[in-house]
């Protein structure tokens, strides 16, 4: 369609770029600086992710008036699961000696003797998936007592004393002793995060429970800069910047950044112009270091998009 000469429309239309890590992927395979950096590279992203053709760049000949800014967040539950699941990171018991008890806390040895000595005592070795994992330690969190027990059946338990592993008939016999393996909240704790830098950030694995959420810990923990012709235009904590979208829930049990209304958010108090063939980008920066190292740990799938709000100045067709 033929470009109308010299006549210009004014049309509301925001422009938006976003940070997205897959299920199974973490946030330092995405990004491993402590700059998340938006606008700046749109190649290979679908329209979910931004609506801009060229990187840093607005359409054609286009201008841009930016009334508003705002950071949207995900609250999408994580997946552990790679593209291959045989790869999904495995968590042990390591060096620790997990206890096998009957109900009233007696322990046995491989003939099923009550409180043996301990060169003689059964023990259990752990191996089991990142996701069964986090699923055990959830439900240890919900229980009474802090703790879930595994059969001594499960395909992820070993029991074995300082000799060697138990045979089939040694295991039936604990069984019908009442035998079970606990793991308190604190063992699969310590299991997770013996994975060091593959393990989840520690609100992904106890999500929404008071003690913070993953969208709490990036808006009050990141700065949010607006860059435009490598002038910055604003810089403040993320936390200036409410989202005005996504679902928002009274019961206590969904987290999202601000009142999901588009009056709901931070606006310019002068519009901020970009001219034709202007470089912008908007920066989420992460100044702790701490901080970072949780950040970075981030499972997928997870969004962090940064919207400019305001009108475009085009050609007519």
């Amino acid at each position: 369609m033929a470009v109308v000469q010299n006549i210009k429309e004014k049309v509301h239309l925001p422009i938006y770029d976003c940070v997205n890590i897959e299920p199974g992927k973490q946030l330092r395979s995405v990004e491993s600086s402590s700059t998340l950096k938006f606008f700046t590279n749109v190649q290979g992203k679908t329209k979910l992710e931004t609506n801009l053709q060229s990187a840093s760049l607005l359409p054609h000949y286009n201008t841009f008036e930016a009334r508003a800014l705002r950071v949207v967040i995900s609250d999408l539950p994580p997946d552990f699961v790679p593209d291959n699941p045989d790869d999904e990171e495995t968590v042990d018991n390591g060096d620790q000696e997990l206890d096998v008890l009957d109900d009233k806390g007696n322990s046995f040895d491989r003939a099923g003797n009550l409180n043996p000595a301990a060169n003689v005592l059964v023990t259990a070795d752990i191996e089991l998936k990142l996701t069964r994992a986090v699923e055990l330690l959830r439900r240890a969190d919900d229980s009474e007592d802090k703790a879930v027990d595994l059969d001594i059946y499960d395909d992820d338990v070993t029991l074995k004393d300082p000799a060697s592993d138990l045979t089939d008939p040694e295991v039936d016999t604990l069984a019908n002793l009442g035998a079970t393996v606990t793991l308190t909240v604190d063992d699969l704790k310590g299991f997770i995060e013996d994975l060091d830098k593959k393990s989840p950030p520690p609100q992904q694995l106890l999500p929404n429970n008071g003690a913070g959420t993953l969208i709490g810990n990036l808006v009050y923990n990141t700065v949010t800069s607006l860059y435009v012709g490598e002038k910055l235009m604003i810089e403040m904590p993320t936390w200036f910047f409410p989202a005005g979208a996504g679902p928002y829930s009274e019961a206590g049990k969904f987290t999202t950044h601000g009142e999901p209304s588009p009056v709901a958010t931070f606006r310019f108090a002068e519009p901020i112009f970009i001219d034709k063939q202007q470089n912008f980008r908007v920066e989420i920066e992460v100044p702790d270091s701490t901080t970072l190292k949780d950040v970075q740990k981030i499972y997928g799938p997870f969004f962090i998009w940064v919207v400019l709000d305001g009108y475009m100045t085009r050609d007519v067709q």
